[in-house]
C-alpha cells in the first residue's frame, strides 16, 4: 500500500494507517493545507472552491471530508457530485470559484483515490506553489475557522458536464453538423466510472449511435483503469463484432482518450494527440507540445505544417507551462490527453472526441485509414517497482556514460535519443515505480530496448 505526497496533490491507497497510505487523517491534513494556502494567496476574502470527483468506492467518503474540512476553515464548497476531471476544471472558472479539487486516481485500480488540486484558473497548481502547500504541511499549522465563520456547501447538479459539453459543441473546429450526417456508431467503455455520464451526453448531441459498456457509474470497475491493449480486450472484440466505427476508451474521470478501430485494433494512445493535431493544424497554424514520454510522430505532424515543436517535462501541468511559453495551440501527452487552450488548459477527452469525429466526417476516412497516414512508431511502455533506496542519479550517470554518443536529455530524468529511436527512464509522481518507455520503427526493436535497459538497472542495484 502507498501514499504519495507531491506538487500536484496527494494520492495513495484506501486503508491503514496514516501517513502510509491515504487514510481520513490524510485527506483532512491535506484539504486543511491546501485551504490554508488559498487563504495566503487570497487574504480577507471569502473563499468558494469547487470539488467534484469520479465514481471510485470511495468517492464519497472522501469527499465528505474534504468538503467539511475545507468548510471548517470558512471556505464555502460548491459540489460538483460525480463529474469529470475537465469538467471540474472548466467549473473553476465557469463558476467563479477560487480553486478546485477533484477526487480521483486517474488510471490507478479502484483501491487508489487521490486529491487533484487546481488555482483558480482551473489549472493544477505549478512547480512553486506546490512547494508552499507541501511546505504547510511540514508545519501543520492551521487556523480554523469560529463557529459563526464557518463555510457553507452548496450542490451544482449535474457536474458542470452539460455546460462543458456545451463548450466544445460552440468551438468552430467542431463540425456537429457534419458529425450528425456522418451516421457514425461507436463504442463506450467508460469503466463503469463517469464517462458514463459525459460521454452519452455528448453523443447524444452529435446524433452518434453508440453501445455502452460499463457504463454504469458504479466505481466498480470491470477491468484495469489504464487504457493499454491488455486491458481492453472485451471493447476490441465488440467493435467489430457491432460493426462500429470505432471504440472509445476514456479512464475513471475522463482526462485520457484511447481509440480502438473499426476493425478491433488499438489506433494507439500516442496517435489520439497526433490525430487531434493534425486535424487542428490543417485548419490554424501554430505551435505545438507534447512531454518527453511522447512519441515523435507529432513532432514529424508539425513538421508537416511547418510549425514549431516542442518538448516538456512530464506532467499536465509541464505541458501547458510550456504551452504558454511557446504560444502553442495544440499539446498534450502521449497518454491520450488532448489540451486544446482555446477551450481550457486542460487534458480533454470529450473534447478530443468530437474533435476525432469531426476529422473523420470531414475526412470521409476510416480510423484505420486515418492512422495509415501517419508515420509508423511503436512505443513500449513498461514499469519496474522500486524502494526508498532507489538512485536514479545512478542510473542517469551510468546511461550517460554508457550512451555518450547519443543524445542526452536529464530534464525529466534520462531520455537518451538515437537517430531512429530513443529511451527514457523516470520516476513516476504517482506510483512507487520508474517507468521505461521506448520508441522504435518496430515493436521488436522497441521491446528488446526496453528488456536492455532494465536488464542494466536491475544490475546496477543487485
Amino acid at each position: 500500500m502507498s501514499l504519495i505526497k507531491s506538487i500536484s496533490g496527494i494520492r495513495g491507497t484506501i486503508g491503514g494507517n496514516p501517513g502510509d497510505n491515504l487514510t481520513p487523517l490524510d485527506a483532512v491534513q491535506f484539504a486543511s493545507a491546501y485551504g490554508t494556502w488559498l487563504q495566503d494567496k487570497f487574504p480577507d476574502k471569502k473563499l468558494n472552491v469547487a470539488i467534484g470527483r469520479d465514481a471510485r468506492l470511495s468517492g464519497p467518503m472522501i469527499q465528505n471530508i474534504v468538503q467539511n474540512t475545507l468548510t471548517g476553515l470558512g471556505i464555502n464548497i460548491i459540489d460538483l457530485g460525480l463529474s469529470t476531471t475537465p469538467s471540474v476544471e472548466m467549473a473553476v472558472t465557469g463558476l467563479e470559484a477560487d480553486g478546485g479539487i477533484i477526487l480521483t486516481a486517474s488510471h490507478n485500480p479502484k483501491q487508489w483515490n487521490a486529491l487533484k488540486l487546481l488555482n483558480e484558473r482551473g489549472e493544477f497548481l505549478s512547480a512553486a506553489d506546490g512547494e508552499k502547500l507541501l511546505q504547510i504541511i511540514e508545519k501543520n499549522d492551521f487556523d480554523y475557522a469560529g463557529v459563526d465563520d464557518l463555510g457553507k456547501i452548496t450542490s451544482y447538479p449535474g457536474g458542470y458536464i452539460d455546460e462543458h459539453i456545451e463548450q466544445i459543441l460552440n468551438l468552430k473546429e467542431v463540425n456537429v453538423s457534419a458529425i450528425q450526417q456522418a451516421g457514425f456508431k461507436v463504442v463506450i467503455d467508460a469503466i463503469n466510472s463517469t464517462g458514463g455520464l459525459a460521454i452519452p451526453k455528448l453523443l447524444d448531441r452529435l446524433h452518434v449511435k453508440y453501445d455502452c459498456m460499463f457504463c454504469d457509474v458504479s466505481g466498480n470497475f470491470r477491468h484495469n483503469p489504464e487504457p493499454l491493449a491488455q486491458n481492453l480486450q472485451a471493447i476490441m472484440q465488440k467493435v467489430p463484432a457491432e460493426k462500429a466505427d470505432m471504440g472509445i476508451v476514456v479512464d475513471p474521470d475522463v482526462d485520457r482518450l484511447a481509440l480502438i478501430d473499426e476493425n478491433g485494433q488499438m489506433f494507439g494512445e500516442e496517435y489520439t494527440l497526433v490525430a487531434v493535431a493534425d486535424y487542428i493544424l490543417s485548419k490554424t497554424k501554430g505551435n505545438t507540445v507534447s512531454n518527453l514520454s511522447s512519441s515523435r510522430a507529432l513532432k514529424d505532424i508539425a513538421d508537416k505544417y511547418g510549425v514549431q515543436y516542442n518538448k516538456a517535462k512530464t506532467g499536465e501541468v509541464n505541458v501547458v507551462e510550456k504551452m504558454r511559453e511557446t504560444n502553442a495551440i495544440i499539446g498534450g501527452e502521449g497518454n491520450g490527453g488532448v489540451i486544446f487552450p482555446k477551450l481550457h488548459a486542460g487534458r480533454d477527452a470529450l473534447l478530443g472526441i468530437a474533435l476525432i469525429l469531426s476529422y473523420l466526417a470531414e475526412s470521409q476516412k476510416s480510423l484505420s485509414e486515418l492512422r495509415q497516414t501517419y508515420p509508423s512508431y511503436f512505443m513500449s511502455k513498461n514499469k519496474m517497482n522500486i524502494d526508498a533506496h532507489f538512485d536514479l542519479q545512478k542510473v542517469i550517470n551510468f546511461f550517460a556514460d554508457k550512451y555518450q554518443h547519443a543524445e542526452i536529455d536529464t530534464q525529466d530524468g534520462l531520455r537518451i535519443d538515437f537517430d531512429d529511436s530513443w529511451i527514457q527512464v523516470r520516476k513516476s509522481n504517482t506510483e512507487p515505480i520508474i517507468r521505461i518507455y521506448t520508441e522504435a520503427k518496430s515493436q521488436q526493436k522497441a521491446d528488446q530496448l526496453a528488456k536492455d535497459m532494465m536488464q542494466d538497472i536491475r544490475a546496477l542495484f543487485s
